[in-house]
């Protein structure tokens, strides 16, 4: 087991507290393997009523995966990078389909990882300090662990925009598209916790109680450009119309993509294309599992990490390096379904 998260039963609320406050608690195998056998466990033991997922210390609630991890197992064989995708991705499942209710505080920084750790959440609680976004694009990955099941069923065309650009959004625009159930203060969430753990039969009625009105989202604001500037499906199309556009939320718009991987701007397009028929959440991952093993592959990741993690020098040379020149072919290619024996599955006894 390891003491980057921690798991224990208090008063009939199965507890998940991320503990690697250094990194802002991004996600590690071992975090992963240890959320799932406690999961396991508390399914089956009659005095766990419910879930909490929350963080220790620190400026973020999960900012991630173990990306350094990945992209060196990406360099060498891919082993350990797979082993780490398929391992996650059947924790983002077991959250998803599971049986007793769990409250996620995502307060603070949630991005990748630790959005697919709290989207899952029957209640997902957001304040004034939460940052959320699905950065992927900007590392040359895709907005994965379940990705391209939510971002389609936001409202408009805000998972698009999300997906391609990276935005970040805040607790009141997350309140406003349905990402989180309540919101309230960070300051009052540990009261809130207390009176939860003291009366877990009463969650519900806590959160709703605790729950205040946000303020005015800027997100409602700017989705009619949104819907407007991001409504094609085809990555040229979205850039020729923010240039044809001449507003100045267009140009910020546009000049975010060109720090993009090209590639996997179109990946994510598609993606939230498949992810919006997929039948369940599980097929999804399977897909998702399957663009993984092929984006890690592809020169763009490595680069994408070298360029804005390890060398910091925000320059990544993508390739291929326009829009243009990312073909359908290549598309397809990432696409391509892995063999039987590779493809991605939830954990034993797990319903889908």
């Amino acid at each position: 087991m390891t003491d980057q998260v921690l798991t224990f039963i208090e008063n009939n609320i199965g507890r998940i507290r991320l503990n690697r406050p250094k990194a802002i608690h991004a996600l590690t195998p071992d975090m992963c393997d240890a959320i799932n056998t406690a999961l396991l466990a508390w399914r089956t033991d009659d005095s766990v009523t419910a879930v909490m997922i929350d963080h220790t210390e620190g400026r973020g609630f999960c900012a991630g995966g173990d990306i350094a991890l990945i992209a060196n197992s990406a360099k060498a064989d891919c082993v350990e990078a797979e082993r780490f995708f398929h391992l996650e991705y059947r924790m983002n499942h077991l959250l998803f389909v599971y049986e007793k209710p769990i409250v996620a505080f995502i307060d603070g920084i949630v991005m990748g990882g630790g959005v697919g750790i709290s989207l899952p959440a029957r209640y997902r609680v957001a304040t004034e300090r939460t940052t959320f976004a699905m950065p992927e694009t900007g590392i040359g990955l895709f907005p994965d662990v379940g990705g391209g099941w939510y971002l389609p069923r936001l409202p408009g065309r805000v998972g698009a925009w999300l997906a391609a650009t990276g935005a970040r959004i805040d607790g009141a625009d997350c309140a406003a598209i349905g990402i989180a159930t309540h919101y309230m203060p960070s300051d009052t969430l540990d009261d809130v916790k207390a009176r939860i753990l003291a009366d877990p039969a009463s969650l519900t009625a806590i959160l709703d109680a605790a729950a205040q009105t946000p303020p005015p989202s800027k997100l409602d604001a700017a989705r009619p450009d949104i819907d407007r500037l991001f409504a094609s499906n085809k990555a040229e199309e979205i850039v020729a119309a923010l240039d044809a556009d001449g507003g100045e939320w267009a140009a910020k718009q546009r000049a975010t993509l060109a720090t993009k991987s090209p590639q996997t701007i179109k990946v994510a397009l598609r993606q939230l294309i498949e992810g919006a028929a997929q039948p369940d959440f599980a097929s999804n991952m399977v897909m998702e599992y399957g663009l993984a093993c092929a984006i890690i592959r592809r020169p763009d990741f490595v680069e994408g990490v070298r360029a804005l993690i390890f060398d910091k020098d925000n320059k990544p040379q993508w390739t291929p390096a326009t829009l243009e020149q990312v073909s359908d072919a290549m598309i397809d290619a990432i696409f391509t379904p892995l063999p039987a024996d590779r493809q991605w599955t939830p954990l034993p006894d797990v319903a889908t």
